[in-house]
């Protein structure tokens, strides 16, 4: 595009949380389509490397961590400085998103995150069990703050790629599997209407299914932990407990996997880590392929977004799980990290664009169960074309990036909705704003199943019946 659009203005200061891999590139997201004061925009980071990018720019740059004992002193300032309605964008490791989160909510600022991040330490406590340690344990906090203190300053938990951008994709590939079965509808406007479109659409599960193919110019050495994002990110919910969003039409519960005691009773959790918990999937370009239960929000909050409840019975709720294959080099570094009894490598690095020979970020939605079987419906963007739209960042950064600058702009429309997950927003105009950064996006049928060539030559227990439950699905 030669022009790019404003949508919005932003009166009062932003506060960015956060410049790594996702700040450096929501940085020139923001300076396109948003009006805003120069003066009061800051960036508050405790790595100083890249701040040149900030003086050539003349942002205001704040080398210094956000934590549990500073984070009102620091941030109440500078989100009220001059006037005018602030916005914080955190997309930070080890700040918590609840505090920081709150106290915007106080002051009357508009915030957003990409996941809901405690303070540093919870990931590897030893004195938290699994439960304790579990997206789902942390969306419920989330859960429980907007109960207490409805309505008030929009404040956007978990709108990345994913979380995020893959609730927009459910609803679009719900309608569009809806379509083409046949089936004649209006198009949902509450959770009971989508969850009942669901049901009537025979989908039994939704695995955020992604492929990343891009290929590094350099070999990954020794010790060297590679990623094309967040590699503390991807470590710390690659060591949490493996996490899906469970479905009523499984049978059979996985034997080290354990119900939650409170809460919306939408997930599970297994007694394993979500990086060493493999499960079979399908994306286009990669066709069948295994890939990581690792936890995220989304396969928590879509599950319970589409859940059907008759009094206390849950009469309908889709399975729902990410299926991760990162980056080769990242699956060898994770190779390692086990190999090592979950030690973390000497040096962490992520792949920027310059880095990076080829390859793409397939990300998408895998509905499956339904007269056509099985349907993913997403993104295909290549580190070529996001080399073309936007700077700083590779195709898995930008997918996140602008998937930040829709969330942005819908709390912008939406000032005083409180506490949102992307599951509640308006999917068509986050899409809208987000659709010329994701390169080509895609529905595709595919007659793949998890049975595909089993048993083969080894005995297997497996259920012929129902291909899609999760005990075919899990790599044993």
């Amino acid at each position: 595009m030669t022009s790019w659009p404003v949508h919005a203005r932003i009166t009062g200061p932003i506060v960015l949380i956060g410049f790594g891999s996702i700040g450096k590139g929501t940085l020139p997201l923001i300076e396109r389509h948003f009006g805003y004061d120069k003066s009061r925009f800051v960036v508050i980071d405790p790595e100083d490397k890249d701040r040149h990018m900030l003086d050539e720019r003349g942002i205001r740059f704040i080398h210094q961590a956000v934590t549990k004992e500073n984070y009102r002193h620091l941030l109440t300032p500078l989100l009220t400085a001059g006037g005018g309605q602030g916005f914080c964008v955190n997309v930070s490791v080890d700040t918590s998103s609840l505090d920081i989160m709150e106290l915007c909510r106080e002051i009357g600022a508009l915030y957003i995150d990409t996941v809901i991040e405690p303070w540093i330490g919870f990931y590897f406590d030893p004195k938290l069990g699994p439960e304790a340690r579990s997206n789902y344990a942390l969306r419920e906090t989330v859960l429980a703050a907007r109960r207490k203190k409805p309505g008030g300053p929009t404040a956007v938990s978990c709108c990345g790629a994913n979380p995020g951008m893959v609730s927009w994709f459910v609803k679009q590939a719900v309608l569009n599997v809806a379509t083409d079965i046949g089936l004649k509808f209006k198009e949902p406007k509450t959770r009971e209407e989508w969850g009942r479109l669901a049901k009537k659409a025979g989908i039994k599960g939704i695995h955020i299914a992604e492929r990343d193919t891009q290929r590094a110019k350099q070999p990954k050495p020794m010790d060297t932990f590679v990623n094309t994002w967040s590699v503390e990110g991807f470590i710390s919910e690659g060591m949490q407990p493996s996490e899906l969003g469970w479905g009523t039409h499984e049978k059979l519960m996985p034997f080290n996997g354990r119900k939650h005691k409170t809460g919306c009773g939408a997930a599970i959790y297994m007694l394993q880590p979500g990086a060493n918990t493999r499960v079979r999937s399908w994306t286009p370009t990669a066709q069948a392929q295994y890939g990581f239960l690792v936890t995220h929000n989304e396969s928590i909050s879509i599950a319970d977004y589409f859940t059907l409840r008759a009094g206390r019975k849950t009469v309908y709720r889709p399975t729902c799980h990410y299926a991760y294959h990162p980056c080769n080099d990242a699956v060898l570094s994770l190779h390692e990290i086990f190999g090592q009894a979950g030690k973390r490598q000497k040096d962490l690095h992520i792949l920027d664009e310059n880095e990076i020979a080829d390859g793409i970020d397939e990300l998408g939605v895998l509905l499956y169960g339904h007269k056509k079987n099985a349907y993913w419906y997403g993104s295909q963007l290549s580190i070529d074309e996001t080399r073309d739209v936007a700077p700083y960042q590779n195709a898995t950064g930008l997918q996140v990036t602008s998937a930040v600058l829709a969330g942005m702009v819908w709390a912008l429309e939406n000032p005083n909705a409180g506490i949102v997950e992307a599951d509640e927003m308006d999917y068509r105009r986050c899409l809208e704003v987000q659709m010329p950064y994701l390169g080509p996006v895609i529905g595709a049928y595919t007659d793949w199943t998890p049975l595909a060539g089993r048993p083969g030559l080894f005995p297997e227990e497996i259920d012929r019946r129902d291909p899609w439950q999760f005990k075919n699905v899990l790599v044993r």
